[in-house]
C-alpha cells in the first residue's frame, strides 16, 4: 500500500490521502502512521480517497475509526457534548465534520456499512461534492 497526499482548499484546508492498495492487517499501521504524521504537522480535515483501495479489512476499519477519534479529540464540536454526538450518530443526524471518504469500492462500501461506519462518516463518489461537504 502507498499513500500519496495532496491538499484541497474548501472552506478549510483539506488533507487528501490517496490510498493505493488495500488497507488490511499488513498495511493499516502504515496508514495510521501517515495520518498521525499529517495530524502532527497540522492537518485537521481529512478526505480519504479510496479509488485505488479495493479492499478494507476490519483492521483498516479500525484505523479509520482511530483517525475519526483523533480528529474528534483535536477538534471538539463546541456545541455538542459526547452524548449529543452519540445520539446524533444513532439517529443519523451527525456526520463527522473532520473526516470523509471518497470512492469506496463495492466491497469496501459493504464492509463500511455493515460495520456501521456510514452512520457517522460520510462517503462521496466525486471529489467536488466531498470538498464542498467540509
Amino acid at each position: 500500500m502507498e499513500v500519496k497526499v495532496s491538499t484541497e482548499n474548501g472552506r478549510v484546508p483539506i488533507t487528501v490521502m490517496h490510498v493505493d492498495g488495500n488497507i488490511d492487517s499488513a498495511t493499516y499501521e502504515t496508514f495510521q502512521a501517515k495520518a498521525d504524521e499529517l495530524i502532527k504537522n497540522g492537518a485537521h480535515y481529512f478526505l480519504i480517497d479510496l479509488s485505488h483501495a479495493p479492499y478494507i479489512s476490519s483492521a483498516g476499519l479500525r484505523a479509520l475509526h482511530s483517525l475519526y477519534n483523533k480528529l474528534r479529540s483535536l477538534n471538539p464540536d463546541a456545541n455538542l457534548s459526547e452524548e449529543d454526538v452519540r445520539k446524533g450518530i444513532s439517529s443519523g443526524t451527525y456526520k463527522s465534520p473532520h473526516l470523509k471518504l471518497l470512492n469506496l469500492s463495492k466491497e469496501a462500501r459493504t464492509s463500511f456499512q455493515m460495520g456501521g461506519f456510514d452512520m457517522y462518516i460520510e462517503t462521496f463518489n466525486d471529489m467536488k461534492s466531498a470538498i464542498e461537504a467540509f
